[in-house]
């Protein structure tokens, strides 16, 4: 991949980073539940899944998504009930505050971070599609294909580690201001519902 062809993925990949999406939201959930340290545990569970999803494009699945009716609705719709699942656990779950004496409360474990924003961006075929789309323009067929997707991969990798580190920073800052039960059930709600909205906007898309 020349330097100059880099450079322009470079700038696209800020731009997909920074537009807000269900993975901005989990970062930001994540941070404001938890603060900063635990809760980057669901940016990297987001990177895990951008790596699938160019693992199942490089390999050709990602065509078979975009081609195919069916596939494509199977993996759509598993995305939409779990972006709605986390938007409802979200809203029922108790104003505990955020923050005691000792430090945050840990709800979850690392893992179960990991694992979740690793199902937000492996379980989307919208960001297949993208990719499908997008990547290609990038590509010099002439050229081994292997490492270009490497630099892909590690430029998609970057600008999502530092801007979800942002978000996830942003809400974490809030983390100490929400003390009262109302503050913290008002600030689920509200993070409930913008998973349940990332459903909805998955679900209206189409190929």
């Amino acid at each position: 991949m020349d330097f100059s062809v880099w450079l322009a993925f470079f700038a696209a990949s800020w731009a997909i980073s920074i537009s807000p999406g269900a993975g901005a939201v989990a970062a930001m959930s994540a941070g404001l539940n938890h603060g900063f340290r635990r809760g980057y545990f669901t940016t990297l569970g987001l990177i895990l899944g951008i790596w699938t999803q160019l693992l199942v494009v490089s390999l050709g699945l990602g065509a078979l998504v975009a081609t195919s009716s069916l596939a494509f609705a199977v993996v759509k719709w598993l995305g939409v009930a779990y972006l709605i699942w986390l938007g409802i656990k979200q809203w029922r779950a108790p104003p505990t505050p955020l923050v005691t004496d000792s430090g945050p409360v840990k709800r979850v474990t690392r893992r179960t971070m990991l694992l979740r924003g690793w199902m937000i961006n492996a379980v989307n075929p919208k960001g297949t599609v993208f990719l499908l789309a997008v990547m290609p323009q990038f590509l010099d067929l002439s050229q081994p294909l292997l490492p270009q997707y490497l630099v892909i991969a590690a430029t998609l990798t970057f600008t999502d580690l530092v801007v979800m580190a942002g978000y996830t920073a942003l809400a974490a800052r809030v983390l100490r201001a929400l003390k009262a039960p109302s503050h913290v059930r008002a600030m689920n709600r509200v993070f409930g519902s913008l998973f349940v909205v990332a459903g909805a906007v998955l679900a209206g898309f189409k190929r």
